[in-house]
């Protein structure tokens, strides 16, 4: 049974950070590629940060470079999203994503808010 665990969403000022975390369980982490998307009020879901097997190659929408970091770690079967300077258009519910060959599992999604 596929499970995810999402932390680390909350309330954050601009300029601030955040830290998700996705745990995963019950199925080959490893050699799916691990997705962050994130979906605004009112707004389509998209793509924040794909790291992909073998060599973790990471790629970012354009909104986010330099300031967001995807990372994995296949010994825990977690991926992270560091997310530093950020900006009130980054308030939406992020959701982490295992992909693998036109198989996909969404995790429940994590809510933050930057707002003074």
């Amino acid at each position: 049974q596929v499970q995810f665990v999402e932390s680390g969403g909350g309330l954050v000022q601009p300029g601030g950070s955040l830290r998700l975390s996705c745990a995963a369980s019950g199925f080959a982490f490893s050699t799916y590629a691990m997705r962050w998307y994130r979906q605004a009020p009112g707004k389509e879901r998209e793509l924040v940060a794909t790291v992909a097997p073998p060599y973790s190659n990471r790629n970012y929408a354009d909104s986010v470079k330099g300031r967001f970091t995807i990372s994995r770690d296949n010994a825990e079967n977690t991926v992270t999203l560091q997310m530093n300077s950020l900006k009130p258009e980054d308030t939406a519910v992020y959701y982490c994503k295992a992909e693998q060959l036109g198989i996909g599992y969404w995790g429940q999604g994590t809510q933050v808010t930057v707002s003074s």
